[in-house]
């Protein structure tokens, strides 16, 4: 057992191994998300090198420099890292739970009823304040993945009919969201097309204290319940013979999915394909085992969010492009490369 790292909280809550190679990519990744991060700090209107922005972050720069970077700057990275690590934990425990490669909040419809939510405030309540915007998604999240459960309930809950009602309810929410749109102003129009694209354009440090504990508070609890989702994708009979609490589990587990995906898409809109990506790239670099996936899945989705706001805000500069834009585009194309690969599963 050389290869492995164990850890232990208390005697019955949580144990867990960290294989070494978990623990590598691990940094590897932490070490690519504080690069990315240097030099989007210093990518914008007025650029600043790399090695001045570190001097910002050490408190040793210039006062304009600090006030570009901690002030307008920053908090966009923070809330990038935070929004990507809590889609890709998500996806991680969704994929552990349906057992199935191709599941994750947005296609199984917890990040549409956070759409329809935010889109009917913005048009139904448009003199109300901005600030409720994210409460709005986030209920719709939660309000979502409880409908899921119910429609899903048959003498228990079943991976299978929790992918058929999470479609089905993607559907359902992505036409109800259209009818919104289109019997609204233009000028909400835009503004709910704008927040659909998934953009944090504006964030500010409100944005990320308001959802800086719920992530690394959520992250952690689901760090505590790997051991529940690894016995879930051992599959039912099995999970049960070893007693485990199989629904309770289960829904616990997906109350914790629609907290971390209510919490991301309140301030980032509805970001496509990172809670897929992320978690898929994980399995394949380390394996299936959830404490290690999940770990490193969250710097890979903070890092798929850093990039594709990068990307972003410069490619087309001064026009900006939001971020779910550039993760759809990268997102589609291997969604269909999956479902090819599983099409014969």
């Amino acid at each position: 057992m050389k290869d492995y790292l164990s850890l232990r909280i208390g005697k019955r809550f949580s144990s867990f191994q960290l294989h070494k190679k978990t623990i590598l990519f691990s940094l590897l990744s932490l070490l690519i998300v504080i690069a990315v991060a240097v030099v989007s700090l210093g990518m914008g209107e007025m650029k600043i090198a790399s090695l001045d922005v570190v001097k910002v972050l050490l408190g040793i720069g210039s006062e304009e420099n600090a006030l570009i970077v901690e002030q307008f700057r920053l908090p966009r990275i923070v809330i990038a890292i935070l929004v990507g690590a809590a889609l890709a934990v998500a996806g991680a425990i969704m994929q552990g739970l349906v057992r199935n490669p191709l599941a994750s909040p947005d296609i199984l419809g917890v990040s549409g009823g956070a759409s329809v939510f935010a889109v009917g405030f913005l048009i139904l309540f448009e003199t109300a304040s901005i600030k409720w915007l994210p409460p709005s998604a986030f209920l719709g999240a939660t309000l979502t993945t409880f409908l899921l459960y119910a429609l899903s309930w048959k003498k228990g809950v079943t991976p299978l009919r929790l992918v058929m009602i999470g479609v089905g309810i993607k559907i359902a929410a992505g036409a109800i969201v259209t009818m919104l749109i289109m019997f609204s102003p233009f000028l909400l129009q835009n503004k709910a097309l704008l927040w659909l694209a998934g953009s944090i354009y504006g964030v500010d440090w409100n944005d990320v204290f308001m959802i800086l504990p719920w992530v690394v508070g959520l992250i952690l609890v689901a760090g505590f319940l790997a051991r529940r989702v690894n016995i879930q994708q051992l599959g039912d009979d099995l999970a049960t013979s070893l007693g485990s609490s199989l629904q309770l589990d289960r829904f616990l587990l997906l109350m914790i999915c629609a907290a971390l995906t209510g919490t991301a898409v309140s301030v980032g809109g509805d970001i496509s394909f990172v809670a897929l990506l992320a978690p898929h790239i994980a399995k394949q670099l380390i394996g299936p085992s959830f404490g290690g996936a999940m770990t490193l899945s969250a710097f890979l989705g903070a890092i798929i969010v850093l990039l594709a706001d990068l990307i972003g805000r410069m490619a087309f500069s001064p026009i900006e492009v939001p971020v779910g834009v550039f993760t759809s585009a990268i997102g589609a194309p291997f969604f269909i490369y999956l479902l090819y690969k599983n099409r014969n599963r």
